[in-house]
């Protein structure tokens, strides 16, 4: 899906990003909430999606299922939406620059070594 990972102070900056999200998923997920079911099983997901964005493991994927969680928790609480558009937001971000080189992503498919032998 990407081409480069951001090595350097870029890939330390996505490897923040990643672990701020991840976290904050994560603990608002084991954090007491109140609500019916379907909420529960919304903060659930979120956090499962949460966690590969942790590890860096399917990015893309991870981010666009936490921005569809999120808003959806934003837009069925209103009373206090902003956390859910916050981290929808950043998830957005994750999805759409990568996860970086300190990734699981980036272990699988980055960059390869090429040989070329000579003819003979």
């Amino acid at each position: 899906m990407f081409f480069t990972f951001a090595d350097g102070l870029p890939g330390l900056g996505l490897l923040l990003l990643r672990i701020a999200v991840g976290t904050a998923l994560v603990v608002r997920c084991v954090l007491p909430h109140h609500g019916a079911l379907p909420y529960t099983i919304l903060h659930v997901i979120a956090a499962g999606a949460g966690v590969f964005l942790l590890l860096g493991a399917w990015t893309p994927l991870a981010g666009v299922i936490v921005v569809i969680s999120e808003l959806w928790i934003a837009l069925s609480h209103p009373q206090d939406p902003w956390i859910g558009v916050l981290l929808a937001s950043l998830a957005t971000a994750l999805a759409l620059i990568g996860p970086g080189t300190w990734s699981i992503d980036a272990r699988r498919r980055g960059w390869k070594r090429i040989e070329i032998r000579p003819r003979q």
